[in-house]
C-alpha cells in the first residue's frame, strides 16, 4: 500500500513526508564527487528511497517525480524490479518492458546487454525521470541507468544499493501522527476521529505509523460505521505480530468467508494483477459478482487500481495472502483454481483471435456461441484488451510452464497467445514476444519428451535467430530440430530443418555445405513426390551453384526448377526460373542463349499477366541487349517496362479512388 488513499469521492491523496520530499529535492542539487573534482557528471543523478514494504516508499517516489514534471518535461517512466511475491525480475525482462513503453523495437531473442544498451540509449535522449521500484541490489538496477547527467533515476529499495556511486538513501520510518490520522480520516470521515482523538492517536501508534497498516485499519472502520476507533485499537492490540500483519489479519478475518477466500486466491494471479474474469475463474463465481467483490476490496484498501478494470494486489500483502492460502485452503483446491484461471485465459485469447476472422468463418461462428462475457464486440476492443493485458498474459504463460503440473493447459495457453499476437500485430511486429513464447514451448516439450513440438519450437526460434542475423545460433537450432524431427518421425519437420540448415550455410557463404543440405532435402521431397517443394529446392540449388561459379550445375537446376513450375501451372514461377537460367547463361559467357531464354521468360510473364514481373524481366533483357551492343533494342525494352509500370500505377489509383467512393 502507499501513502495515497482512496477517499470517499474516489480521489487519490498524498499525506505527510514533507521533510523527506524536501531532503530528496535538495539531494538533486547536491554537489557530487565528479563535480568536486571538476568533471561533468557522466551519468544520471540517482536518488534512493529506502524502506520496508508497506512504508509508502513507492508513493513517495511517485509524489517526488510528479513534483518535478516541469524540470523533467519528457515524462516519468516506471519499472518494477521485484515480483509481487518477492522474486527478482530478470533485468532483460525489465528492459523489454521499458522498450515497449519507449516505443523502441527490440530484436527478437536479444541478449540482456543488448537490451539494456537500447534502454540507456533511448532514455539518454530525454530529460525524464525513471522510477526503479523495489530494486533488489545494485547489479539489477545499474544496467538501466542512462549515461546522461540531465536524467533523474529514483530507486526504491529496502536498503542501500551498494555499488551505485554517489547515492545517499532517504530512509523511511512511520508517518508522523498528524499525517497518519489524516490518512485514517480519508477512509473513516472526520466524525469518529474528532469525537475521540486520543483513540485515533492510539490506533495509528498500534499501526506503527505504517501507511499500509493505517489504510487497512481505515478500510476496516469504513465498512463498519457503528464501530469506534477505540474498539479497533483494542482489537489490534490483542493480536500478535508486526503492525502490518495484525492489520491484515483483522481485515481478512473480518470479511465474509466467500470474500476472504476470493482475496486469498488473488495471490495466484500473475503479477498480482486481477480483473473480473481472473477473479471469477479463481473463485468459481460469476463475472459480475467478481467485479463487485474487487471494487469492495479496493474500497477497503486491500487492492490498488481499478481504473481500467484491472486491480493490483499490493506486493507487501502477497506473502501474507500466501501464508493464509497455505493454512486454510487444500492444495487440490488451489490447483483447481489455477486451472480455472488458465482455462478462462485460453478462452479469452481464442475469442480475441477469432474476432479478427472474416464474418461467416468457422472461427466467427464458434465465437458467437461463447457466453457474452467472453466475446469482444469488434477487433479494436480485442486489440485494446490484448495490449492492456500483455504483461499479465506473458506472466501467466511463464507461471503455467514453471508449474509443471498443468502442462496441457500451459501448451494451450501459449499456442492461443501466439495466435492472438500474430493475428492482431503480425508475426514481424510480435516477434520479440513470440520468441519468449517459443522458448516456453521448448521447455515443456523437452520436459515431456514431445519430439514433434520440440522440433516445431526449435524451428520457430531458429527462424527468428536467422532473421536477426544470429546465423550460427540459428544453424545449431536447425540441427537440433532435425534430430527432434527424426525422433518424432515427422517428415515435414525433417525436410524443413534440412532446407533451413542449407539456408544457414548459404548465409555463411559455405556453398558446398549449403548445396549438400539442399540436396538432402530435395531427395526427401522427391521420395514423397512433393512437387512444389521440389521446384523450390531446385531453385535454391541453382542459386547456390551460381554463387559458387558452377554454372553447368546451376543451369541444370534452374531448368529443373522451371520444369517443376511448368508442371504445376505456376506461370510466374516458371518465368522467374527462366530468367535465373538466363542470368547463369550470361555469367557462363553465352549471351545469345541468355537473350533467347530471357525473351522466353518475358513472354511467359506476359501470359501470367504479372505486370511487375514482366517489367522487371524486360529491364533485365534491356541490360543484356546493352551488353550485346544493341542499345536501340535496349531502349525499346526499357520504354516498354516503364509503360507497364505506369499502367499498373494508374490501375491502382483508379481502384483506390473507386474504393473511397
Amino acid at each position: 500500500m502507499t501513502d495515497q488513499a482512496v477517499a470517499a469521492a474516489g480521489s487519490r491523496q498524498f499525506f505527510g513526508r514533507q521533510r523527506e520530499l524536501k531532503a530528496l529535492r535538495a539531494d538533486i542539487e547536491r554537489t557530487g564527487l565528479d563535480t568536486l573534482t571538476g568533471r561533468k557528471a557522466p551519468r544520471a543523478r540517482v536518488l534512493l528511497v529506502a524502506g520496508k514494504p508497506g512504508s509508502g516508499r513507492t508513493a513517495l517516489a511517485e509524489e517526488l517525480a510528479a513534483g518535478l514534471s516541469d524540470r523533467y518535461p519528457d515524462g516519468i517512466f516506471r519499472a518494477r524490479l521485484t515480483e509481487p511475491g518477492g522474486d527478482p525480475v530478470p533485468t532483460a525482462r525489465v528492459a523489454q518492458e521499458l522498450l515497449a513503453v519507449l516505443g523502441v523495437a527490440e530484436p527478437p531473442g536479444a541478449a540482456e546487454d543488448e537490451l539494456t544498451e537500447l534502454v540507456r540509449s533511448a532514455l539518454g535522449e530525454r530529460r525524464a525521470v525513471l522510477i526503479l521500484d523495489d530494486a533488489v541490489d545494485a547489479e539489477q538496477a545499474d544496467p538501466l541507468i542512462p549515461d546522461h547527467p540531465d536524467f533523474l533515476v529514483i530507486g526504491v529499495a529496502q536498503g542501500p544499493l551498494t555499488g551505485i556511486p554517489d547515492v545517499r538513501p532517504c530512509t523511511l520510518g512511520g508517518l508522523d501522527p498528524k499525517s497518519a490520522i489524516e490518512l485514517l480520516t480519508a477512509f473513516t470521515g472526520s466524525v469518529r476521529v474528532t469525537v475521540d482523538p486520543q483513540a485515533a492517536e492510539t490506533l495509528v501508534e498500534e499501526c506503527g505509523g505504517l501507511p499500509s497498516a493505517v489504510v487497512l485499519a481505515g478500510g476496516w472502520l469504513s465498512s463498519r460505521p457503528k464501530s469506534s476507533v477505540a474498539d479497533l485499537a483494542k482489537r489490534l492490540r490483542a493480536l500478535a505480530g508486526d503492525p502490518l500483519t495484525r492489520a491484515f489479519l483483522l481485515a481478512h478475518d473480518g470479511l465474509p468467508a466467500t470474500a476472504a477466500r476470493i482475496l486469498r486466491f488473488l495471490c495466484l494471479a500473475p503479477l498480482g494483477r486481477a480483473d473480473a474474469h481472473t477473479a471469477s475463474a479463481l473463485a468459481g463465481c460469476s463475472v459480475s459478482a467478481a467485479a463487485t467483490t474487487l471494487a469492495d476490496f479496493a474500497a477497503l484498501g486491500l487492492l490498488e487500481g481499478g481504473e481500467d478494470g484491472q486491480y493490483q494486489v499490493p506486493g507487501h500483502l502477497v506473502p501474507l495472502l500466501r501464508a493464509q492460502l497455505e493454512e486454510r485452503d487444500r492444495p487440490a483446491e488451489v490447483q483447481l483454481a489455477r486451472a480455472r484461471m488458465l482455462e478462462r485465459t485460453v478462452r479469452l485469447l481464442q475469442s480475441c483471435r477469432a474476432v479478427t476472422e472474416p464474418e461467416g468463418s468457422p472461427a466467427r461462428r464458434k465465437l458467437s456461441g461463447l457466453p457474452r462475457a467472453l466475446r469482444f464486440p469488434h477487433t479494436a476492443a480485442a486489440a485494446e484488451w490484448l495490449d492492456s493485458r500483455q504483461a499479465f498474459l506473458l506472466a501467466a504463460a511463464r507461471l503455467a510452464v514453471a508449474d509443471g503440473e498443468l502442462d496441457t493447459l500451459a501448451r494451450r495457453l501459449v499456442a492461443s497467445l501466439v495466435r492472438a499476437l500474430a493475428a492482431h500485430r503480425g508475426a514481424e511486429a510480435a516477434a520479440p514476444q513470440l520468441y519468449g513464447l517459443h522458448r516456453l514451448v521448448l521447455d515443456v516439450a523437452e520436459r515431456r519428451g514431445l519430439h514433434r513440438e520440440r522440433a516445431a519450437a526449435l524451428l520457430n526460434l531458429a527462424d527468428l535467430d536467422a532473421r536477426t542475423g544470429r546465423t550460427n545460433e540459428a544453424l545449431l537450432r536447425y540441427r537440433s530440430a532435425l534430430d527432434a524431427g527424426r525422433a518424432a518421425n515427422d517428415p515435414y519437420a525433417t525436410g524443413r530443418a534440412m532446407e533451413s540448415v542449407g539456408g544457414s550455410y548459404q548465409e555463411l557463404g559455405d556453398w558446398q555445405r549449403a548445396g549438400d543440405w539442399y540436396g538432402r532435402a530435395l531427395a526427401q521431397r522427391l521420395a514423397r513426390d512433393e512437387r512444389p517443394d521440389q521446384a523450390r529446392l531446385y531453385g535454391r540449388l541453382g542459386a547456390v551453384h551460381t554463387y559458387a561459379g558452377r554454372y553447368g550445375e546451376a543451369l541444370r537446376n534452374w531448368r529443373a526448377a522451371a520444369a517443376g513450375h511448368r508442371r504445376l501451372d505456376d506461370l510466374p514461377g516458371y518465368a522467374r526460373a527462366l530468367s535465373e537460367a538466363a542470368r547463369v547463361q550470361e555469367y557462363a559467357g553465352r549471351p545469345e542463349e541468355s537473350l533467347r531464354t530471357c525473351e522466353e521468360a518475358v513472354e511467359w510473364a506476359r501470359r501470367a499477366q504479372d505486370t511487375r514481373l514482366q517489367a522487371a524481366l524486360q529491364l533485365r533483357l534491356a541490360d543484356t541487349l546493352d551488353r550485346l551492343g544493341d542499345p536501340a533494342a535496349a531502349r525499346l525494352h526499357r520504354a516498354a517496362a516503364e509503360r507497364l509500370l505506369e499502367t499498373e500505377r494508374s490501375a491502382y489509383e483508379i481502384r483506390s479512388g473507386s474504393s473511397e467512393d
